[in-house]
């Protein structure tokens, strides 16, 4: 792969999930000349430049240069930087080439790819199919919006290589081929700010199988009303997901993971290793002890009695519903703390406020626009205590908790305005139960 050696390759938006390090890792590997450009600062990108200490890269940090975009021969763009950026049209009028890692990925590879998107439920499902996976096909990789760049595994892909990739709506937008086998989970109203309506947010996501041919597979969930009309315009195969299908199927009961979601997660990974000929004794082995992954209602600490439960992931309301269904379900003698709050992403909390009225003992809310929507919905229905910080939320909990109750970290909103992302959220949760001793 000696066609980038030499080449001016920019990555727009190093970011902090990994993705972006992992970018610049291959073009380096492939001998090109990697200039990094992102709006952060290098105090907050720190963690990610470590990483790429000692490799040959110029940067460009807390601001784009013009020229940048102008004389080089490749941009690779980080999937949030968004598709109206004014350096992006730059790029365009003097033709070059702009590429996500994902789409050049698709564009490059040989492999089998396994692609998953929906609203919710995404991270859970590929890791699912990639360990079920890998009971048959050894030689199987998960990567994506998971974290890590498809790109880095391509030294190590053969033709019959399974690559198991998550794939935000984001990271969908600039793809021009689609996964042999496409799985959605789910669609909520979500990114609201980035899309017009839900009917451009919906349209994205359809992005996944658009490109399938005849002999691909589209796996659907037949619960989602939105979800199971996609069978309506698929070009490939199209089986159905669902979770009674689970439930009628396997013991449900010695799951280690809880929640209606949930079970339909597992359903759709369960179809994907029937429909790749996964020996069913083994299927029946990898659920039975798949614990999920972190930030995902994760029990992080029980202490005098009451547990402290990390789901910061739930960034839109739909998902902390369902947290505080699957609470109900795990602990059904518990009272309900719950941590939430943020940055709105134009999204409606009147449903999550009848749950929260229902459920939610007390509700500690961190600051941002979503917390003030929050707010006027619930009025003086539930007990309410602003904090202004992950560290004053906690204490606050731990103040108020008693014994057998479950406190709750499940934002329903973005955390751009007091961590650098939601998994830096998740973190300083965790941090703070340690360095408080709770």
């Amino acid at each position: 792969m000696t066609h980038f050696k030499n080449k001016k390759v920019v990555v727009m938006g190093l970011g902090l999930h990994g993705g972006g390090v992992g970018v610049a890792k291959f073009f380096c590997s492939q001998e090109a000349k990697v200039l990094v450009t992102d709006l952060k600062t290098k105090k907050e990108l720190k963690e990610s430049i470590i990483q790429l200490r000692g490799l040959p890269i110029k940067y460009v940090l807390s601001r784009h240069k013009k020229e940048d975009f102008i004389e080089a021969d490749l941009i690779i763009k980080n999937p949030d930087v968004p598709r109206d950026s004014i350096y992006l049209k730059i790029a365009r009028e003097n033709d070059v080439p702009i590429k996500t890692d994902i789409s050049l990925f698709f564009g490059l590879s040989e492999a089998f790819i396994i692609g998953i998107t929906g609203t919710k439920g995404k991270s859970t499902t590929a890791t699912l199919i990639y360990q079920l996976l890998k009971t048959k096909y050894p030689d199987t990789f998960l990567a994506g919006n998971i974290g890590n760049s498809p790109l880095e595994l391509l030294s190590k892909i053969k033709k019959d290589t399974k690559v198991v990739l998550e794939l935000s709506s984001f990271e969908l937008e600039d793809l021009e081929k689609s996964p042999q086998v496409a799985v959605i989970t789910n669609i909520f109203p979500d990114h609201l700010n980035r899309y017009k309506n839900l009917k451009e947010y919906i349209e994205t996501k359809k992005v996944i199988f658009k490109f399938q041919k005849k002999k691909d597979i589209l796996v659907l969930n037949y619960n989602d009303s939105i979800v199971r009309k996609f069978s309506k315009s698929a070009l490939s195969k199209v089986y159905f997901f669902s979770k009674e299908k689970l439930e009628n199927e396997y013991n449900i009961k010695k799951f280690k993971l809880y929640g209606q979601h949930n079970f339909s997660n597992i359903s759709a990974a369960v179809l994907v290793a029937e429909l790749l000929k996964v020996p069913k004794q083994d299927i029946k082995k990898v659920i039975r002890f798949f614990r999920g992954v972190p930030y995902r209602q994760e029990l992080i600490k029980e202490k005098n009695g009451v547990k402290y439960i990390n789901d910061t992931t739930a960034t839109m309301p739909e998902a902390v519903q369902e947290a505080i269904k699957t609470m109900g379900m795990r602990f059904p003698n518990s009272s309900i703390i719950l941590i939430a709050g943020g940055v709105d992403k134009n999204l409606d909390y009147k449903k999550l406020a009848r749950e929260i009225e229902k459920k939610v003992k007390e509700l500690i809310l961190l600051p941002g626009t979503a917390s003030n929507k929050i707010k006027k919905e619930l009025g003086k229905s539930v007990e309410i205590s602003l904090v202004n910080s992950m560290k004053d939320a906690v204490k606050k909990s731990y103040k108020i908790a008693e014994k057998g109750d479950v406190v709750l970290l499940s934002p329903g909103a973005a955390s751009f305005n007091l961590f650098k992302n939601e998994f830096d959220r998740g973190e300083q949760f965790n941090k703070c139960l340690k360095s408080l001793n709770i």
